[in-house]
């Protein structure tokens, strides 16, 4: 009987240890929110771009760099330097050092210069700006650019008040061999010394494969028709966009104390609401969205509080 009633109070003890055991603590967010948004030199990186693996939008994913305070985009065409990210409008102001402008030209047989190429998945996120136009120069009779209509040269024109026969008013000009082209910018020279074109035209600016040996690229905010080639904005003016159902998506997720991310296996969108993650906002429950080792962490715990509660019972 002694021995019955040491076995029912050390079961009694086990079982309220049982029961008063907390589940393991649940492993928090791979990314912590607080460390999404972020600064590299005087520029903020916000969603949809990010620094760091889980932020921002997976089509933004190993896009941006601070290298030394200095905030770089890569893609496949070279490593650009970010200048502005106009949050507002959706554009991102990039520049190539190796890019000709008005006042120098940058040129060589091999060509010179990253131009604008982005992978096939990331193109629906990031494009130059239809207002952005880019002047390559020196390309060969050869190039891409020509095949199919000799002649004509349709792939040159102007893009917003912007065009080679401007672009022959710069300085840069005087300074090249005494080579400043004359006339109409697509006359009878064959091929023209500069081909102005926009990005929907050749869907990429290889200046290699387009046998160029340089180019330059300058975009519009404002109209540029009085200020001439010397006021132009000199640089790449890319815009970005996000898919319409994401937009929802992350309203609902900010509105809810949680910030915008992605997972990085699968790519999918995830809200980041501190120690969990929620494939909707923070407000759905948390259970949810935890980690399936969680789950099979607490099911052996309840299990002994039932055999405990039978035991008792028995009793």
């Amino acid at each position: 009987m002694a021995m019955a009633t040491y076995l029912t109070s050390a079961l009694l003890v086990l079982c309220a240890l049982a029961m008063a055991r907390q589940p393991p603590a649940i492993e928090a967010a791979n990314v912590p929110i607080t460390t999404c948004r972020s600064f590299c030199g005087n520029l903020t990186v916000d969603y949809p771009f990010a620094l760091r693996a889980g932020c921002g939008h997976a089509g933004f994913r190993d896009l941006l760099y601070c290298i030394n305070g200095a905030l770089m985009l890569h893609i496949p065409s070279g490593s650009y330097r970010v200048l502005d990210i106009d949050y507002a409008y959706r554009g991102i102001t990039l520049q190539d050092p190796a890019m000709s402008d008005c006042r120098a030209l940058d040129r060589s047989r091999g060509g010179r210069g990253n131009g604008f190429v982005v992978e096939p998945w990331r193109s629906p996120y990031l494009a130059p700006d239809a207002d952005n136009v880019f002047l390559l120069l020196g390309c060969r009779a050869s190039s891409p650019l020509f095949q199919g209509f000799p002649d004509r040269h349709l792939p040159c024109r102007n893009v917003s008040g912007m065009g080679c026969g401007e672009y022959y008013g710069c300085p840069a000009w005087d300074d090249y061999g005494g080579r400043r082209p004359s006339g109409t910018a697509y006359g009878a020279a064959v091929p023209p010394e500069c081909c102005a074109v926009s990005w929907d035209a050749i869907r990429a600016v290889n200046v290699s494969r387009l046998q160029c040996e340089g180019y330059s690229s300058a975009y519009s905010l404002a109209p540029v028709r009085a200020s001439g080639p010397g006021g132009w904005a000199y640089g790449i003016r890319a815009a970005w966009a996000l898919p319409e159902a994401n937009r929802g998506f992350c309203g609902a997720c900010r509105a809810t104390g949680g910030v915008c991310g992605h997972d990085g296996d699968t790519h999918a969108d995830l809200c980041l609401c501190g120690d969990w993650n929620s494939t909707s906002n923070c407000d759905s429950s948390a259970d949810a969205a935890l980690p399936s080792a969680a789950a099979a962490t607490a099911a052996p715990r309840v299990i002994a509080v039932a055999l405990c509660w039978a035991v008792l019972a028995s009793v």
